[in-house]
This record gives C-alpha cells, sequence and structure tokens, in this order.
C-alpha cells in the first residue's frame, strides 16, 4: 500500500487558468473556457469537491460526445421587463446559468425583483455560485435546477424524480453571505459512490436499490432518497415545474415516456434576483443581516457542537484559507488533467504535496 500523498496542491489562479486551457482545447471558447473553469475552482476552493476540479474531466468528455454544446447559439427571450427566458441549446450549465444570472441582476436593478428561467442546458455545476454571483451585486439570489431522474419518490417503486438543488445567497455588511446550497435527496450520488470504494456502509434511509428498497449497502445502493421522504419528494417535483415545465421543456414527463428522447441528458433552471433596494435602504438590510447571523452565533452552544455556524460561513471561510494555501486535487484527477495537457501541449502548472 503506498503512503504517497492522495492529494496535490496546487495555486488558486494556476488551477482556473490550466482548467480553462484544457476546456478551451476541449472545443469552448475562451470566454466561455474560463467561465466554466471559475464555476469549478470555486466550487473546489470551498470544498464542494464534487463540483471541483474533478468536473473538468467530466467536461471534457460531455464536450467530446456532443452531450454539451460547445458552440451554442443561446439566445435570450422575454416578453415583460421582470422575466427573461435563456434558450442555452445545450451549452455547458456554467455558461448558461453565468448569463442568466448576470440578467437577472440587471432586470432586477429596475424592476425590483427578476426571474430567468434557463431552457436545454447541461449539468449545472455547483448552483451556489450563480445565487453567490447575484449577491454580489448586493441582490438576494435564489435558484432552482432541475435533472434526470436519478432519485426515490415516496411511494414509487424505483428511480422517479431528480435530486434537484435549491440555493440561497443572502449579501451581508460584514459577515460574509449566508448561502444555502442544497440538494433534495439524503445523501449526493457521489457520496454513494464513495461508499462502494472505501466499503462503507451508508446512513439508514439515505439510499436504495434499483427497486427502491432502502438498503445500507454501498454494493446494492444504486440511487439516493429523499430528504425527509415526502419533503423532499415534493420539493424536487416543485422544482420540475417550476424550471423544466414553466420553460416549455419537461423532463420528467419525457423521461417516463416510451420516447427514446426523453432519456437525453439535459437540465432546466430558474434565477430569481430581488433588490433589497426596492423594499428599502439596502445598507440598513445588510446591517440587519449582520446582526441576525451575530445574534445566531452568539445563541448558547449545544453540548459537543464546534460552534454555531450559519450557512454558507464554513465554506467561505475554507475557500479564503485555500486561496493562501493551495486547492488540494485529488490524484486521480490530477493524473486524468495532466494526461489530457500533454496530449494537448499546455503546460501544467506546478504543484506542492498535500499535508
Amino acid at each position: 500500500m503506498s503512503n504517497a500523498p492522495s492529494k496535490v496542491l496546487v495555486p488558486a489562479d494556476d488551477l482556473r487558468t490550466f482548467a480553462a486551457a484544457l476546456l478551451e482545447k476541449g472545443g469552448l471558447s475562451p470566454e466561455h473556457a474560463r467561465t466554466t473553469a471559475d464555476v469549478f475552482v470555486w466550487a473546489a476552493l470551498r470544498g464542494v469537491d464534487s463540483h471541483g476540479t474533478a468536473r473538468v474531466p467530466a467536461y471534457l468528455e460531455l464536450l467530446a460526445k456532443g452531450v454539451a454544446n460547445a458552440n451554442p447559439d443561446i439566445k435570450v427571450e422575454s416578453t415583460t421587463p421582470a422575466v427573461a427566458v435563456v434558450d442555452a441549446d445545450r451549452a455547458p450549465g456554467p455558461v448558461a446559468l453565468s448569463a442568466a444570472a448576470d440578467e437577472a441582476v440587471r432586470r432586477a436593478r429596475t424592476t425590483g425583483i427578476a426571474s430567468v428561467g434557463v431552457r436545454r442546458t447541461v449539468h449545472t455545476g455547483a448552483i451556489g455560485y450563480y445565487v453567490s454571483k447575484i449577491a454580489e451585486e448586493g441582490l438576494i439570489g435564489i435558484g432552482f435546477v432541475a435533472g434526470m431522474p436519478n432519485m426515490g419518490y415516496t411511494g414509487v417503486k424505483g428511480a422517479a424524480v431528480a435530486t434537484s438543488p435549491l440555493a440561497i445567497a443572502v449579501p451581508a455588511a460584514d459577515h460574509a453571505p449566508l448561502l444555502l446550497d442544497m440538494a433534495t435527496a439524503t445523501i449526493a450520488l457521489g457520496k454513494i459512490r464513495q461508499a462502494k470504494v472505501s466499503g462503507t456502509p451508508l446512513p439508514e434511509g439515505a439510499a436504495a436499490t434499483e427497486d427502491g428498497t432502502p438498503t445500507t449497502d454501498p454494493d446494492k445502493a444504486v440511487m439516493p432518497l429523499p430528504l425527509g421522504g415526502a419533503k423532499g419528494s415534493g420539493m424536487s417535483l416543485a422544482f420540475e415545474l417550476l424550471t423544466s415545465v414553466l420553460v416549455g421543456a419537461p423532463i420528467l414527463s419525457a423521461f417516463h415516456s416510451d420516447d427514446p428522447q426523453g432519456r437525453k441528458h439535459r437540465q432546466n433552471a430558474l434565477l430569481i434576483a430581488v433588490d433589497p433596494a426596492a423594499y428599502g435602504d439596502p445598507d440598513v438590510f445588510t446591517a440587519a443581516v449582520d446582526a441576525t447571523l451575530s445574534t445566531l452565533k452568539e445563541l448558547p452552544v449545544a453540548d459537543g457542537a464546534a460552534g454555531v455556524f450559519y450557512p454558507g460561513e464554513r465554506s467561505a471561510a475554507l475557500a479564503e484559507s485555500r486561496v493562501g494555501k493551495g486547492v488540494p486535487v485529488a490524484r486521480k484527477v490530477w493524473r486524468e488533467l495532466t494526461e489530457a495537457a500533454s496530449k494537448w501541449g499546455i503546460t501544467e502548472p506546478g504543484t506542492t504535496t498535500a499535508e
């Protein structure tokens, strides 16, 4: 058994440039490659490894297979000032949702609140990134995504709905923004894969076999179960209606139909931007957000707890520390990246060994 460290450390800026260079060779325009790399490095900095650097080889494969469109004809459709639909033409999610976030902010500055639907994109990446972009502009960001059914639904035999996520970002004055970013599943698919490799039993009620029978055996588990049973089931179904059905691109009904096209990978999204200035003084708002977060953090700490934290606080602190120390990348992922780099004649960045 090798004692070699399982990860290498790469400076964040170098990793971003390297990932963008690979994605450009994979077919994306320089601008789209930078945008997509930024989403992955943002997730990696915050410790969301499932949506971090490991996504680069996965997206190169999506592009090579034509699942993601490297040269999309992205169109913005709108019939009213506070609403738009971005038709992504199968653009990578980071490209389509970054454009939608910008559009939502621009419109909300005029209308106070704006929503932008995204039709026909592929894998959206960490949706916390897009609502965080909105919060960086001083607005509240809310996002929903619907994807391919890969999760149980209360009372259904087998996979029925998607692990569709929800994210909310609220700007503060002195604190890191509140960032709630959660799937409607009890456990991520990536965690089930990790448990298979390590042979670790899964928590009770987190995953199921192909026919929907709950199991703690990682070798038998093929899908996650919804968070809180009927609650997670209902949220996922609602997000399908709020995104896919709303923008005229239903996924669930097509997936469960006889049409083979219904099983083609795609995702839809809805981003909402809310301008606090439409409700009163925005500085008073962010000061009150700070006061609320401070009040929460000063509450008595429960026995055995490491402290009181609000959503997004620890991942923001981790990102700050990784900007200085470097971003850990799993050796298997690093090998995939460097092999692609050597094939395309891209110089790989220098690394150090993770502790």
